[in-house]
């Protein structure tokens, strides 16, 4: 059995230039924030020469090169079961790349928000002012005294979610629209979730069911943080 970790993947040209010069960016801008720091440094990388971008490239062949060796040397030493352990690893980290880089996409073309539940509404008014000794004791508190709230109470956070879920429609169509029009027909919804608003009758029992999946979401978050 191997008991190695499989190399580390080589860093970009972009952050190997971040990587050496944070320190010194640090020591010039010592009040800087973590965030303003990286700002200053990827605005130094868009400013930087392509000649001196280009030996940060060349260094990262370099390291790629050799990183491709280790890996294969890494990968004859596994055993058949670890071999297709590391494999699938890879693959999650891939898909989690892939999931990472699609949010951000998302964000940029500014796709809306997605509508909030009457619990969560709830949750966000009063989690600041509740006093607690902790975040988790304080979500308890807040989801325990919406629990307790008769439904005429819980009414106009039940209202407010529904007007949430009018807005999210009516942004989601236009959003649509402009994402056709850019020939990004990929972020369209399908076409199968449109039809399924058919029924019309039981318009409020879908709200109900929302809501109580809103609860069980919240217990199971509260208990995951409670372990």
């Amino acid at each position: 059995s191997s008991d190695r970790q499989p190399p580390k993947r080589p860093l970009t040209a972009y952050f190997r230039f971040m990587k050496e010069n944070r320190p010194v960016f640090r020591e010039k801008n010592p009040e800087a924030s973590s965030v303003e720091l990286i700002k200053k440094l990827a605005g130094a990388w868009k400013e930087l020469p392509a000649s001196q971008k280009q030996v940060y490239e060349a260094a990262r062949k370099t390291d790629w090169k050799k990183y491709g060796e280790q890996l294969a040397a890494y990968k004859a030493q596994l055993t058949p079961v670890q071999a297709a352990a590391l494999k699938e690893e890879r693959k999650k980290q891939q898909e989690r790349r892939r999931s990472i880089r699609a949010k951000r996409e998302l964000t940029v073309l500014g796709k809306p928000k997605r509508p909030r539940s009457a619990l969560n509404i709830f949750l966000s008014e009063k989690f600041q002012e509740t006093e607690g000794i902790s975040p988790t004791a304080k979500l308890k508190k807040v989801f325990d005294a919406w629990q307790n709230l008769s439904t005429s109470q819980k009414q106009p956070y039940l209202q407010l979610a529904e007007d949430d879920k009018v807005r999210y429609e009516n942004e989601m169509k236009s959003w649509e629209a402009k994402m056709v029009e850019l020939g990004r027909e990929d972020l369209v919804r399908a076409k199968k979730k449109r039809l399924k608003k058919k029924p019309t009758k039981t318009a409020k029992k879908p709200q109900a069911a929302k809501a109580s999946l809103g609860e069980k979401k919240a217990k199971l978050k509260l208990k995951k943080s409670e372990e």
